[in-house]
């Protein structure tokens, strides 16, 4: 990942209104919620939107998401919402994901792409020696807005890979939260292959399936695509939020312990600056250390299959109570417990 910078905040100006957001405002305008009501608290108007110019920040989207799922109440907006989110109509970025070679590609352009694509919730793409793994951590600080997102970020995914292959591919999809009560919306929109209290939102599918080839692919225009995509991000001036910035360099550390003092110092920034910002995105440094350790340990547990001591030991654990103690806190659950769901499917 280039660094460039501290990446992006929860109050940085640069989502362009007329893509995204619009997107979501559309749905709701077609079920006769009003405009106004809908942009409360947004410091948006619609003209302003319309005019194509205006760009808002993280924290102002949130508004509008809240106000959306407030004012629509049903169990399927954020389903709705990601069936019309990929390829849209989002200038170059749009038209790399409409003319993406395979699978693959595609995913590689979501993540390389995720400032303008998924600025809210930053894709990270795992492959092991059997599957890929497309898991999200949160970008801006959602909140309780998490679960919404995840379940559009799964359902554009899934959308997109269907129409650009012309076939439904074989996803499985793994949710860190419980089963909800309106689970047959999953099964509408994701499939049967849904899995709940999984410490982790990711979708998962065979490896075979990346290299196939689609036919909607043109490979010039793809490319003259991903060339101005890369000149939007030069300007933009980053490539990921700083809590995402945080989450890589703590992953590449995560058999160290660092500090906060030390991340303060990879980042340029005093120690009370970090933890001002991180408080502003509703986190702490131990909460987002913790959160990197747990994806390592579910890691180590569901794809290299290490036993709980292993994993204990990779992590530094030298004393099990410790371990177990530490766990806990990450899951909720005992390292053989969790240990066993995980092997459970």
């Amino acid at each position: 990942m280039t660094h460039r910078g501290n990446g992006y905040e929860c109050d940085s100006r640069f989502i362009a209104a007329h893509h995204q957001p619009a997107t979501l405002i559309d749905l709701a305008l077609s079920r006769d919620i009003d405009s106004h009501r809908l942009l409360r608290g947004t410091g948006l108007f619609y003209d302003d939107i319309v005019a194509g110019e205006q760009r808002i920040s993280p924290q102002q989207f949130l508004v509008l998401i809240g106000n959306a799922r407030r004012l629509l109440d049903a169990d399927d907006t954020s389903f709705l919402f990601g069936q019309r989110l990929f390829p849209g109509h989002y200038g170059a970025a749009s038209d790399a994901l409409r003319h993406a070679a395979n699978l693959q590609e595609a995913l590689d352009l979501l993540v390389a792409q995720r400032a303008l694509l998924s600025p809210l919730l930053a894709p990270r793409l795992l492959l092991d020696e059997q599957d890929a793994w497309l898991y999200w951590v949160d970008a801006c600080g959602a909140g309780e807005h998490q679960r919404f997102l995840v379940e559009t970020a799964m359902t554009a995914v899934l959308g997109m890979s269907r129409w650009l292959s012309g076939e439904r591919l074989p996803w499985r999809c793994h949710f860190s939260h419980g089963q909800p009560r309106w689970v047959e919306q999953y099964w509408v929109h994701l499939g049967e292959d849904v899995l709940f209290e999984r410490q982790i939102d990711a979708l998962q599918i065979p490896r075979q399936y990346l290299a196939r080839p689609w036919p909607q692919a043109s490979l010039t225009a793809g490319r003259v695509a991903q060339q101005q995509c890369e000149r939007q991000r030069e300007e933009l001036g980053f490539d990921t939020s700083l809590l995402e910035g945080l989450y890589h360099w703590s992953l590449a550390r995560v058999r160290e312990a660092p500090t906060l003092e030390q991340a303060a110092l990879a980042f340029d920034m005093s120690p009370a600056t970090l933890k001002r910002k991180l408080a502003k995105h509703g986190t702490h440094y131990q909460e987002q250390r913790d959160l990197v350790r747990k994806h390592v340990a579910l890691y180590l547990y569901r794809i290299k299959g290490y036993s709980n001591e292993e994993v204990a030991s990779y992590l530094h654990f030298h004393d099990a109570t410790n371990f177990r103690r530490s766990f806990k806190r990450w899951t909720g659950l005992s390292p053989s417990a969790l240990r066993r769901v995980l092997m459970g499917g």
